[in-house]
């Protein structure tokens, strides 16, 4: 049994009257005396059972139970479930029926399952030690035969819900396990299947799902699970026994796949025998019409653990369709461990092994298809339950995550009524607030204090605190390594300040900070003086005049000299047969700058206008030199 912590007490509510102080070493035989005494009482373990305890643990403290009251009393209780054993054994009753009466047919009325009651009730409530109850019902299976087993267990299963409560299942669950594995080692797997179900079934409900000690966790094969046959032919026997031993062979591979399978030279055995096998299935196929398939339908619980590998047998077996689907169904297992993923590559099948094992894969499909009765929809179930085995599969390499929740409380009103989950208008608890907020405060918005959007200097000031080497802020915590803060400052500096948004592609973030909030040697990095930003805007402007001289120079020539002849002396309706007549855009120009309205003004006028266009472009050219002198 789990022994309780040594801080363990138990408060008793009920006072007892004094006695007389009795002799340890009449402890045990007063306690077995108390609890005999107890059995025999009618009514429910709720009205005397707190009794019974402090008139166990009378001779010591009164109130309190400690660790050495619990270990006597559990020594007390062990040796009166012997003695009840022992006394049914001697009076040939059933030990779950011992000291019932004729005319009562309860099976709770006899000694044993009374006083088992009294203990369970007991531990429920906390007066003694939650594993106590455990210990008694290990050790009267172990006293037990196989038959009273069986009723041992019934009890058990009756009390399932009790035991598998937290108080309880803590401190007893091991002990449980280690009882139930008891029982499973003694008994028969062929002959009591249905009682082993039992078992597992109880273990499957009383421990949780994500108890590791139930799910086979490394993937530990059953290799003793041997199928053992004929290895030499026996005289009389019609069927190829070569072929008799190819089909019992294969089940050698099913009982260790990882060893018989992966490495190439067993795979190329198991999967010859396989051929051979499939082949024979295929040239026998069965049909509705046969007695054994009829009857199949109609069996209700009886199956087949072990099928007999006589020689003899084997036609018979081979007609049988249940005999022929567990064959195929070991066939299917094996090819889904075989296609599941593997902890390392050496384990992983090779690319040629995976297309054979797709290949029989189909075929054996199509077999079970193929064999009577409801050949469909028996495949349709089978590959259902692999895909849910592959997700436990799964389950377990994740390292077995628990699937229970904790049930939320539900919370009750003063007067017990459950409260009303609240239905919002906007959908939710703060959209709702918000606006029921705006409502009752018309004036929110014109309040000075509510939230607004900061200036440009403002919101960039944190950020030219940073840039300044006098603060000592190291680089990985400056403001220009938050996203979402330079996103929002960019988004103000482009309404804001357009002049210090675009130099953000030049100097990056920095470069948009206002100078006025930065220290001169950081500004001087940053934004360049006024009077240098005039010199350069100067040089510019004048080297776009210095591009557009030669141009006008030439409209000027143009206008001058066209339509007048070389030596000056004709006119202009006499112009030479090889001389050009002047351009219509040069014409349009010429009079536009000098009013030229014939060859004859053009030609008195020209030196004028080009006297003229040079005295302007000499006093431009003053003025840009003073500008940049000053």
């Amino acid at each position: 049994m789990a022994e309780a912590p040594s801080s363990l007490r138990i408060v008793l509510s009920q006072p007892v009257k004094e006695h007389a102080p009795v002799h340890a070493s009449s402890h045990g035989d007063r306690d077995r005396e108390v609890f005999r005494n107890a059995i025999l009482r009618t009514g429910s373990p709720e009205n005397f059972a707190l009794q019974v305890v402090q008139e166990a643990v009378r001779p010591q403290k009164q109130t309190v139970l400690v660790l050495d009251e619990n270990q006597s009393l559990e020594n007390a209780l062990r040796m009166l479930l012997q003695d009840l054993v022992s006394a049914a054994v001697k009076s040939g009753e059933r030990t779950m029926q011992y000291g019932q009466p004729i005319d009562n047919e309860q099976t709770n009325c006899a000694y044993i399952p009374r006083l088992l009651d009294i203990v369970l009730y007991l531990c429920e409530r906390g007066h003694i030690e939650g594993g106590m109850i455990f210990q008694l019902l290990e050790d009267l299976t172990e006293m037990s035969t196989m038959r009273d087993c069986k009723q041992v267990f019934g009890y058990i299963e009756s009390k399932q819900d009790t035991l598998g409560k937290q108080e309880l299942f803590g401190r007893g669950k091991l002990v449980m396990l280690r009882t139930c594995n008891q029982l499973l080692r003694r008994l028969s797997k062929a002959n009591d299947v249905v009682f082993c179900g039992r078992i597992l079934m109880f273990l499957a409900h009383f421990f949780p799902l994500s108890e590791r000690s139930a799910v086979n966790f490394k993937g530990v094969f059953n290799i003793s699970n041997e199928t053992k046959y004929e290895k030499d032919a026996s005289d009389g026997v019609s069927i190829d026994f070569d072929f008799y031993k190819t089909f019992w062979s294969l089940q050698d591979h099913f009982r260790n796949p990882a060893a018989t399978t992966l490495p190439p030279a067993k795979w190329q055995k198991f999967s010859s025998n396989l051929m051979v096998v499939l082949d024979a299935f295929e040239a026998q196929p069965l049909t509705d019409d046969g007695g054994i398939v009829n009857n199949l339908e109609h069996e209700e619980a009886s199956f087949n653990i072990k099928y007999l590998t006589s020689s003899k047998l084997m036609g018979l077996e081979l007609k049988d369709p249940s005999f022929r689907r567990h064959i195929l169904v070991q066939c299917l297992i094996l090819f889904d461990y075989l296609k599941a993923p593997a902890k390392s590559e050496k384990d992983c099948p090779s690319d040629s092994m995976k297309e054979e094992i797709k290949s029989c894969e189909q075929r054996v499909k199509r077999l079970l298809e193929s064999t009577p009765p409801k050949g469909k929809e028996f495949l349709q179930s089978i590959e259902h339950i692999l895909e849910r085995e592959n997700n436990w599969l799964w389950w377990k390499w994740d390292g077995c995550p628990p699937f229970e929740k904790q049930p939320l409380e539900k919370k009750t009103g003063p007067d017990g009524a459950k409260k009303r989950k609240p239905r919002w208008r906007l959908g939710n608890k703060e959209l709702s607030q918000l606006w029921k907020w705006a409502e009752q405060n018309p004036n929110a918005l014109s309040d000075p204090q509510r939230v607004r959007m900061p200036s440009v200097a403002e919101y960039w000031k944190p950020l030219a605190e940073d840039m300044d080497p006098a603060a000592g802020i190291e680089e990985e915590y400056h403001h220009k390594n938050n996203r979402v803060y330079c996103w929002k400052g960019l988004r103000f500096s482009a309404r804001q300040d357009l002049e210090g948004f675009s130099k953000f592609a030049e100097y990056g973030v920095e470069g948009v900070v206002p100078p006025e909030l930065l220290p001169p040697e950081v500004r001087s990095k940053f934004h360049a003086k006024s009077s240098e930003k005039n010199k350069r805007a100067k040089k510019e402007e004048e080297s776009k005049n210095t591009a557009t001289q030669p141009e006008d120079n030439h409209l000027f020539q143009v206008a001058a000299t066209g339509g007048v002849d070389a030596d000056g002396g004709g006119s202009g309706a006499e112009m030479d047969d090889g001389a050009a007549p002047m351009d219509s855009d040069a014409a349009t120009v010429a009079s536009s700058l000098g009013g030229v309205a014939s060859p004859e003004e053009g030609e008195k006028q020209s030196p004028d206008i080009i006297t003229s266009q040079e005295a302007g472009q000499s006093e431009a050219e003053g003025e840009v030199e003073a500008d940049a002198k000053d």
